[in-house]
């Protein structure tokens, strides 16, 4: 679990035009909800936000502490990015209580080696359990180690921190792993693309023939 402290001002100005001179003013706009409170909108540092998020993921609790010298507890609900700046627009802020039960997602951490001559199939990246808040674990760590083909891990196979409980289904497949195609197999599937590209309309057999007529 990874725990951040973060100095948080109430924001008074709103929309797009408020929005943009808090960013220029070098914070990033956010809100603050739950437990049946009025939402409050709030400015977090952007150099310090964007490192908690990057070093805890959405599962980083934050220690927000006002002006007044109140603080709050929160966990990072949604995140609106900039993909060309890399830098983060917008947040939206959870408000939680320190045993208070959450469903969350958490991402799935591969560990170990597989048998040889055998390709990991991850069919999810994440996991969904029911967690204490501020008690969310970074990561689900799942052994592969040794497993050779036609093994699976499931959700329900994954070992879970002591608290937590899984939110899913049981059966939900995480990893397989299959045999690796062999270099014959692998000269076979690029043959057999070439020859369905050059049949393509627009190939150069196509092209070849309309030279001709």
């Amino acid at each position: 679990m990874s725990v951040s402290e973060i100095n948080a001002e109430i924001r008074t100005e709103f929309g797009k035009g408020g929005a943009r001179r808090t960013r220029r003013a070098g914070k990033t706009p956010a809100v603050l909800y739950g437990h049946g409170e009025a939402p409050k909108h709030l400015s977090l540092p952007s150099l310090e936000f964007a490192s908690a998020i990057r070093y805890g993921g959405m599962t980083n609790v934050l220690t927000l502490t006002f002006p007044d010298g109140t603080k709050a507890t929160a966990l990072p609900k949604a995140i609106q990015r900039d993909p060309l700046k890399n830098t983060y627009e917008h947040a939206d802020l959870l408000l939680v209580r320190r045993g208070e039960k959450l469903t969350v997602e958490i991402p799935v951490h591969l560990v170990g080696e597989p048998a040889r001559g055998t390709l990991v199939m991850q069919e999810q990246d994440t996991i969904a359990i029911i967690a204490d808040a501020t008690r969310l674990p970074d990561q689900l760590d799942v052994s592969i180690e040794g497993l050779d083909v036609g093994e699976r891990v499931n959700a329900g196979d994954v070992t879970l921190p002591v608290g937590s409980e899984l939110a899913a289904d049981p059966e939900a497949l995480i990893v397989m792993i299959t045999g690796s195609p062999t270099a014959a197999e692998m000269e076979g599937e690029t043959a057999a693309e070439a020859e369905a590209e050059a049949g393509e309309p627009g190939g150069e057999g196509e092209s070849a023939g309309s030279a001709e007529s």
